[in-house]
């Protein structure tokens, strides 16, 4: 029997989650437009993730992570007070700092290497998002920062 795309990103999420030790991984996202905060919340629990929190800004986006405590964490470089890269560094101050991956309209190529030194987990475009894709990168399958 052939599996689906959506059968096979399934089985990626849940042989994550059955690693962390929950049934599904929970995800806080943060970008700054709202259109794009709706589709990669419906993109992402149609393939098994759990949305857990949204933000327009990095500081709130912070503040989501350290009260909700994801799994991993979706944010976007360009915000609007502070940028992907100094989320990132905020989350490290924490207690518990989850992966997180960075994604912009642009290509990784356009940063330079602020990616690969900013302590990402990876960095995937925004025409690339997916639960396929984000379950590659959380178990090393694929290109990451």
């Amino acid at each position: 029997m052939r599996l689906g795309a959506v059968d096979q990103c399934w089985l990626k999420v849940v042989s994550y989650c059955v690693e962390v030790g929950q049934l599904s991984p929970r995800i806080v996202i943060v970008d700054d437009d709202p259109s794009f905060l709706a589709t990669a919340r419906l993109l992402l629990e149609v393939e098994g993730f759990v949305v857990v929190g949204e933000a327009l800004n990095g500081v709130d986006g912070v503040a989501a992570v350290a009260e909700l405590e994801p799994d991993i964490v979706l944010v976007d470089v360009n915000l609007p007070d502070i940028d992907g890269f100094e989320v990132i560094a905020r989350l490290a101050n924490g207690e518990r700092s989850p992966p997180v991956v960075l994604t912009s309209i642009r290509s990784a190529a356009d940063f330079g290497d602020l990616i690969e030194t900013s302590g990402a987990h990876a960095f995937i475009s925004k025409a690339e998002i997916s639960g396929e894709a984000l379950a590659d990168l959380l178990d090393g399958r694929s290109a990451s920062a």
